[in-house]
């Protein structure tokens, strides 16, 4: 798993802002809080071209036919503190994509567990052979 240094990808990335809804009073129609995190996958020097592929193909729904990952971020009032929440939010879904996926272990079952599914399977078709008409 790679870990993706917060300064560096904050300066790979471009921030838009604009007016959110929510809680501020008066203060939501006048200050642009909301913060819209860009991000270009292809154009970013943090990854080599192996990780920038994986990227591409495990966050295929988020990214935009550009290549480019966007993250909303309208919680707080402050723009400052929305803009640290946003890159916080990137970096993890970047790096939850990198991290390499566990293969899966073939287990059988066990004897025991097989035993009590053939013994509940026996006494289910002992109260059905009740019910039939004679």
């Amino acid at each position: 798993m790679k870990n993706i240094d917060p300064i560096a990808f904050e300066k790979e990335c471009t921030f838009r802002t604009a007016r959110s809804g929510g809680k501020g009073g008066q203060n939501v129609n006048k200050v642009e809080t909301k913060v819209v995190l860009v991000f270009s996958v292809a154009e970013s020097g943090l990854f080599d071209e192996n990780e920038k592929a994986t990227l591409h193909q495990k966050l295929a729904a988020r990214l935009t036919q550009e290549g480019i990952l966007q993250v909303h971020c309208d919680r707080e009032r402050s723009q400052r503190k929305n803009k640290t929440i946003a890159i916080s939010r990137a970096v993890a879904i970047l790096e939850k994509a990198l991290k390499p996926v566990k293969p899966r272990k073939k287990t059988k079952p066990t004897k025991a567990s097989v035993e009590k599914r053939l013994q509940d399977k026996l006494l289910l078709s002992k109260k059905k052979e009740l019910r039939v008409k004679i």
